[in-house]
């Protein structure tokens, strides 16, 4: 029974999504309910050309890493490498394989041709440099954020030379024990040289953030905009090793706290420049509280998007992506007394609908929570629609090709 839900559902893009809204946002959060299904990401890029072309964004920022973005970003800005190169090097989680990704990038650098600095779209990675199974060292962001320093201002403001976080980092694969996520014993978050390192990287932040009048004085604004994420990304890699050593019972929900804060401070930096698409999983960006159900029982923690919005309010905005098949996952038609069941009876390939005109037509009695086969997708919870701006389903995803 669809009885009212049918005459809410609008067509996907841009003009339909910014409808939805009170105010264009600082932030339009673009969910998605699983990784890697390129369907998913070129309904993202249709969107993202749309508020390019007809609404002015110029960033678009996805769930990867932040400083690997970078590479995409020079090359996308002003074609720095080539295609291949950005595809192989400025993606994480694999993402760089995606023949959606990679349209993107290509669009972008095409877009950009012949256009003024301040005309271009720009690229960035939300999340840290974060795998599943291990952290980065922070080497590259800590001697980063030292190096545009020590060019820069007088030496003798410098808490300690590139030699002593060098000694003191030592070999990167310390840092990068992949036993370490599930044996805190074998990291080395809690040594006596990563509290060093953390007291020196609170030092050169600081350092930075005094300096800022001269440093964007006597450079360009990219320049320093760089030296802050890789100040963000050293404290927060150092966060994270730290809590990899811990062994209580708040462990992971830490963890995971400290990654989507990481999201979180990468997403209000871009969003200080203009108008931001980010795009990432539907879990990353609501704005409850998140769960998750892991080897050590239930964790709970705040979302990328929920700080996000208790910092920017009505400018931030979040529409989730639900799907009907996944069939190549054997994610099969929907039951019909779920919320994607209804949505699945209206037929055509996707739609836009109002979250809260939603929720009124399907009335005091949600639709039962479906059930995933599939632990890589999540089904979009109905009794969370009050929390949403805006609700894209997508039909049918086909296998990629």
């Amino acid at each position: 029974m669809t009885t009212g839900i049918e005459e809410i559902a609008l067509r996907v893009g841009a003009d339909a999504l910014l409808g939805l809204l009170p105010a264009r946002p600082r932030l339009l959060a673009l969910g998605e309910p699983t990784h890697g299904e390129d369907a998913l990401l070129d309904l993202r890029n249709d969107v993202f050309r749309q508020l390019v072309e007809r609404e002015g964004y110029r960033t678009v920022a996805i769930e990867s890493d932040c400083l690997a973005g970078l590479v995409v970003d020079d090359y996308v800005t002003s074609g720095t490498g080539t295609l291949d190169h950005a595809m192989e090097h400025g993606f994480s989680h694999g993402f760089g394989a995606s023949s959606a990704n990679r349209a993107l990038v290509r669009w972008m650098r095409a877009f950009n041709e012949d256009r003024a600095p301040d005309e271009r779209v720009r690229f960035a990675g939300m999340d840290g440099p974060l795998e599943i199974t291990a952290a980065a060292s922070p080497r590259v962001a800590l001697t980063a954020l030292h190096d545009h320093l020590a060019a820069r201002v007088d030496p003798a403001l410098l808490p300690c030379s590139g030699r002593t976080l060098d000694r003191l980092l030592g070999a990167d694969a310390r840092w990068t024990e992949p036993e370490a996520m599930t044996d805190p014993a074998r990291s080395v978050g809690r040594s006596a040289e990563a509290g060093e390192l953390r007291a020196l990287a609170d030092d050169l932040v600081t350092l930075f953030e005094e300096q800022t009048p001269h440093l964007l004085a006597t450079g360009p604004r990219d320049d320093w905009e760089r030296a802050r994420l890789h100040g963000r990304t050293a404290k927060g890699l150092l966060d994270y090793h730290r809590w990899m050593a811990d062994a209580s019972p708040a462990r992971m929900s830490r963890l995971l706290g400290v990654r989507d804060r990481m999201m979180a401070g990468n997403l209000l930096a871009l969003a200080e420049r203009g108008p931001v698409l980010v795009h990432a999983h539907n879990a990353h960006l609501q704005r409850e509280r998140s769960t998750m159900r892991m080897w050590q029982g239930r964790v709970q923690w705040w979302s990328a998007g929920a700080l996000a919005a208790a910092r920017l309010g009505a400018e931030y905005a979040f529409v989730a992506t639900a799907l009907g098949t996944l069939a190549h996952r054997d994610v099969d038609a929907p039951p019909p007394d779920t919320l994607e069941g209804r949505l699945y009876a209206l037929g055509g390939e996707r739609c836009l609908m109002d979250a809260g005109r939603l929720a009124a037509a399907l009335g005091d009695e949600r639709p039962a929570p479906r059930e995933s086969p599939w632990f890589g997708y999540a089904p979009l919870d109905p009794a969370r629609l009050d929390s949403l701006d805006g609700v894209v389903f997508v039909r049918d995803v086909p296998r990629r090709p």
